[in-house]
Formats: C-alpha cells, structure tokens, sequence
C-alpha cells in the first residue's frame, strides 16, 4: 500500500506494483522537464481540467523516478498502465496533490 503521508502512489505497470511519489528531485526533473511554465501553472491546468497527456505521462515518470523506478518517458510509453489512461491521469493529480498538501488526520 501507498503511503500518503509521504506522499506515495501506488501505480501498476505491466501487472507489477510500483510506488511513484515527487521527491525534490523529481519535482526539479519536473521542471525541467516542463520547458516553460511552472509547476504552479501545471497544478492549475490540473485543476481546472485543462492538462494535456503530456503533462500526465511527465508527472508519471517524474513520481515513479521518484519512487526509485530506472526508466524513461520512453520506456513508459511501452508499458500497459492498469487502468489505462485515466488511472495514469488520477495517479498524476493524486501525486500533484499529495506533493503539496499534508493528508487530514482523523
């Protein structure tokens, strides 16, 4: 299981179970990765709906680099996601989300 308290989400590639979370350097990888704009700019397209599938593969790889995984944009782009693409599209804003908030205590 997923730690939220870290940050983790839980994600299965080709059957098997990883764990992706946006640790500093993923989220700098991020950045860069980003081109122009911010990642303030990408939480906002988040959140009004507006992200393109790039933006979710790059949060992807970003959080399962993150997470220790070794691959590449490129190799994500051969892998099956279970779910399909919109597990891949709820996992990257549940990693934006988890990556700039603290869960709730009950």
């Amino acid at each position: 299981m997923a730690n939220p308290w870290t940050g983790e989400v839980a994600l299965i590639l080709d059957g098997e179970r990883h764990v992706a979370k946006l640790t500093l350097g993923a989220l700098a990888e991020l950045e860069a990765g980003l081109g122009t704009g911010t990642l303030i700019e990408l939480v906002e397209r988040f959140e009004a709906g507006r992200f393109s599938t790039r933006d979710v593969l790059m949060l992807i790889v970003a959080g399962l680099r993150g997470g220790g995984w070794a691959g590449t944009a490129e190799d994500l782009r051969t892998v099956e996601i279970g779910g399909g693409p919109v597990e891949a599209a709820r996992a990257a804003a549940e990693l934006l989300a988890r990556a700039f908030t603290v869960p709730e205590t009950r």
